[in-house]
């Protein structure tokens, strides 16, 4: 019961008692589960019950949590120095790393959330192209920023809430919203509004509305119609960042956007974000040039150390053919075992992510298509794979993540919690 105490003084002292919204299991008719502790594959409450993590802090502990090298490595920089405010050598390795991995990123600059990586990318947008209007799609997420909480994902589509009270009208009206993996609907847009649209925004493996792959016209449509109309393309990998590659998403697609923003890899499980892009672009950011953005724990050295240390690790020749190959077998075999008890859904994966969408539909390729889950039946999902010792993100519109630490015997142990969750739905 301690879960449930602690969730009790949390709401007389927190917002609804968690500090990010998907964090409350409201989605899933469930009480918060309260974590104490974490090792590899595993993470702990705080009433000793273990599980299989597959939510791995919303994406970061690609290596599985307390990483050997990433913890040594944050010990020696605790006892150096926890933050300076002032230049680093960390921030200068870390981001000639970004550099070198991502072909299109030639300046980078870091910060400390994806929020603020995607608030300023499009603030350098503006700047660049001197126009006000964005192009987003439904059900992607970019962080809480005011002109971003436009038909959202996330925490945003799990609580029903696409656009957010607070955000002014004036300021909402420079957001476009497209449907992904339609082109269609961004052409009829830059149309209409020739010669305003700054830039487009987009996930390009969305994972805030759910796992859903692009289609490699969309993707290349996207980059022709961009370029066509004066615009910047502006991939949003916080999510899919060294994740599903070295290089992320674009070392698995042939289009370069002008603008990337990353988090949580690059962090290691630390506050941490990241904005960069052609040096013709970026050397607008001040002080270099004149787009205002600046942070006090920027570049902060614990989260730069956690970050090296963490893609040093995904260097590894084999790594993430491994990590896919982990991956595949267990969402492979997840859908099996529902399709096998005659349970409607579709199971989207690429790389490490993936995401069941208990649907009727036959594929889940945009917005319309996700919203189309049953979230009841998810929720009965989510609670008894929970109770069979498997931790799934608390909301039908998530990404599933699979880390380096999952064993075959995490695998095993996978596949039964869902044998036997599959026959309560």
């Amino acid at each position: 019961m301690k879960s449930k105490k602690l969730f009790e003084r949390a709401i007389n002292c927190i917002p609804g008692g968690v500090n990010s919204p998907v964090r409350a299991f409201a989605s899933v008719e469930a009480d918060p589960v309260f974590i104490d502790s974490a090792y590899g594959s595993k993470i702990k409450d705080v009433e000793e019950n273990e599980y299989i993590d597959y939510v791995g802090s919303w994406g970061p502990m690609i290596l599985g949590h307390g990483y050997p090298s990433v913890v040594d490595a944050l010990l020696r920089q605790m006892v150096k120095g926890i933050s300076y405010g002032a230049p680093t050598e960390l921030e200068v390795e870390l981001a000639q790393m970004v550099c070198e991995r991502v072909p299109s990123v030639e300046l980078v600059r870091m910060v400390n959330s994806g929020t603020e990586a995607t608030m300023s990318a499009i603030r350098v947008a503006r700047g660049y192209t001197k126009r006000d209007k964005i192009v987003k799609f439904e059900g992607c997420y970019h962080g809480h920023s005011d002109g971003l909480l436009v038909k959202a994902g996330s925490g945003a589509l799990t609580y029903g809430v696409p656009t957010s009270p607070g955000v002014p009208e004036d300021y909402a009206k420079n957001t476009l919203t497209a449907q992904f993996n339609d082109l269609e609907s961004v052409k009829e847009l830059f149309v209409q509004n020739e010669g305003e649209i700054a830039c487009v925004i987009l996930e390009p493996v969305p994972g805030n509305m759910g796992v859903i792959e692009p289609t490699k016209e969309f993707l290349s449509g996207l980059r022709h119609l961009t370029q066509s109309y004066g615009s910047l393309l502006v991939f949003d990998e916080v999510m899919s960042g060294f994740r599903l590659s070295p290089a992320g998403f674009q070392g698995l697609s042939d289009v370069m956007p002008d603008l990337t923003t990353f988090g949580k890899v690059i962090g290691g499980g630390l506050p941490v974000g990241a904005y960069g892009g052609k040096q013709e672009i970026m050397s607008l950011v001040s002080p270099a040039g004149p787009v205002y953005q600046a942070g006090t724990l920027s570049g902060n050295p614990l989260a730069m150390v956690a970050g090296i240390e963490t893609l040093k690790a995904t260097a590894a020749p084999d790594f993430y053919s491994k990590l896919g190959q982990t991956s595949s077998i267990i969402a492979q075999g997840m859908s099996d075992i529902l399709k096998e008890a005659g349970v409607a859904h579709v199971l989207n994966q690429l790389g490490s992510m993936f995401t069941i969408f208990f649907t009727e539909r036959s594929q889940v390729t945009n917005f319309a298509d996700a919203t189309s889950s049953d979230t009841k039946r998810f929720g009965a999902y989510f609670r008894n794979m929970l109770q069979n010792g498997v931790y799934l993100p608390a909301s039908q519109f998530e990404a599933c993540f699979v880390s380096g630490a999952h064993s075959e015997k995490d695998v095993d142990a996978t596949l039964e919690a869902c044998r036997k969750a599959t026959k309560t739905l």
